[in-house]
């Protein structure tokens, strides 16, 4: 739901009505996870998607019956060989669809859509069987929001089915840190915001770090990068980028970034230096098992050779590191394309 929560928003502003459909469970191989959400408006405009393509048009003809009739409904696809042919699911697995209307003063469905756009952590809750099917409950640092009890249960972290409930949790986006306002970085902003990171950008130049050079990044900071290192938060989930390529800003940033919490570093770079950047860092102290974890030459080997270009290659490492991915060709692989 995250990537049409805008949208949604929107609608609900506006007082219209939309019949939600979400990702409620998924066994086997699934195209997408769970809380992948399609809504449809009372005209028919319908944003989102819950399978990549193959169901598409089953779950918007039952958004358009449950907008009509106001009864939630709990769909599974790919059951039978012979519906997964039918529908074009080639997956090899099944999907469960909770499909609801929403109405414009929904307080579950609101306070969700305002976290998840205010960039704040948040669970929703929804009943997928029994009696309250398609009620739910919005639980975020606000408190709850919502008209379903769900009495002594212990619901999970992260997104799962607990018994007849669905939880979808959505966390704040990770961040990621672009130290160096070169020519590189503004296609690694666009592409990171796309895939869903919080992106700023840090360059002790004031010249280069400028709304002008980046306008998607959610913040430009001009300081030198280990300093503002130092005063930034890092999480598992933050990753780093270094495209300074000057060693009087890489180095320090370095050596703090490699004993960090930081779940992803890596540094722009050829493989001359690469070697001469692990020898100075080794002067100054830092141990192997640290070094180990810098990636350089930064990115996957696509054989770029434009800014974008590069920057996709970069963006997708950051991605297979997170994902603990092999980041090779699909089509040289064996076993499920979703794992």
């Amino acid at each position: 739901m995250r990537d049409i929560a805008a949208t949604l928003r929107a609608w609900m502003d506006e007082g219209k009505p939309f019949a939600l459909a979400s990702v409620v469970g998924t066994e086997g191989s699934s195209p997408r996870p769970l809380g992948t959400a399609l809504a449809v408006d009372a005209d028919g405009t319908a944003v989102g998607g819950v399978s990549g393509g193959c169901v598409e048009a089953a779950v918007y003809g039952r958004c358009q019956e449950v907008l009509e009739t106001g009864t939630a409904a709990v769909d599974t696809f790919g059951s039978t060989e012979e519906e997964r042919f039918f529908l074009g699911l080639t997956c090899e697995g099944t999907m469960d669809v909770l499909v609801v209307r929403v109405e414009p003063d929904d307080p579950a469905i609101a306070a969700a859509l305002d976290a998840v756009l205010g960039g704040e952590a948040v669970s929703l809750v929804r009943a997928v069987e029994g009696p309250d099917l398609g009620a739910a409950v919005a639980m975020s640092a606000n408190g709850f929001a919502g008209r379903l009890e769900l009495g002594a249960i212990d619901l999970p972290a992260a997104s799962g089915r607990v018994g007849p409930f669905a939880v979808e949790a959505y966390k704040p986006p990770p961040e990621l840190y672009v130290y160096g306002a070169v020519d590189f970085a503004a296609p690694i902003v666009r592409i990171a915001k796309t895939v869903g990171f919080r992106v700023t950008v840090c360059d002790a130049r004031p010249v280069f770090a400028t709304e002008i050079r980046f306008p998607d990044a959610d913040a430009i900071i001009v300081d030198w990068p280990h300093r503002h290192f130092d005063a930034a938060e890092i999480e598992a989930t933050t990753a780093v980028v270094v495209l300074t390529h000057d060693e009087k800003f890489d180095l320090p940033l370095l050596e703090r970034a490699l004993v960090s919490e930081a779940g992803y570093i890596g540094a722009i770079g050829s493989r001359a230096t690469h070697r001469d950047r692990l020898e100075r860092l080794r002067e100054a102290g830092m141990g192997e098992e640290a070094l180990a974890r810098l990636r350089s030459p930064i990115g996957l080997d696509l054989n770029g050779r434009t800014a974008e270009e590069t920057a996709m290659s970069i963006v997708a490492e950051i991605i297979a590191v997170r994902n603990d991915a092999r980041a090779g060709f699909l089509t040289e692989a064996e076993g499920p394309i979703h794992h």
